[in-house]
């Protein structure tokens, strides 16, 4: 009560209980949960918010493994999130990487791009943020478990 439901400190709560779901394999859970934190860090902090585009990022993300044989879902919610991260962030930034890498995973799963994808934005990250940032690494991981179409991609 004393923070109310859209103080960014309540959403953050809100998403780590998500993320608390999708840990523990329930992503039908973690669903509404991701969704409600989406859509306060959009009425109150807006669109181009850093801490939206990573809602948005991650919302993509779970639609993504919750749905991988039909992730356009993915894609719809992913939106202009990349270009607005690097409009507003900047293309080297940690979110916008992660957003792009996140990007590469759907449009594998959509049949648009290949592992060759991914392993682009996994070479910038390295040489940006290091090879041994834990973005970097899990990145990397995804990226060399990818065994065909969907391999391990959408495990993570």
């Amino acid at each position: 009560e004393t923070l109310g439901d859209r103080h960014p400190y309540t959403l953050i709560s809100i998403y780590n209980l998500g993320g608390l779901r999708r840990k523990k394999g329930d992503l039908d859970g973690a669903e509404p949960l991701y969704r409600e934190a989406l859509d306060g860090t959009r009425e109150t902090l807006g669109d181009r918010h850093m801490y939206t585009l990573g809602s948005i990022g991650n919302y993509a993300d779970l639609l993504c493994r919750r749905d991988p044989v039909h992730p356009n879902r993915a894609r719809t919610a992913m939106g202009d999130a990349p270009e607005v991260a690097r409009e507003t962030l900047g293309a080297d930034h940690e979110d916008t990487l992660v957003l792009d890498a996140k990007v590469a995973r759907t449009r594998i799963a959509l049949g648009d791009a290949d592992a060759k994808a991914l392993s682009e934005v996994v070479a910038r990250m390295e040489a940006v943020l290091g090879p041994e940032h834990p973005q970097t690494r899990k990145y990397k991981l995804v990226c060399e478990s990818a065994a065909g179409r969907f391999g391990g991609l959408l495990r993570m």
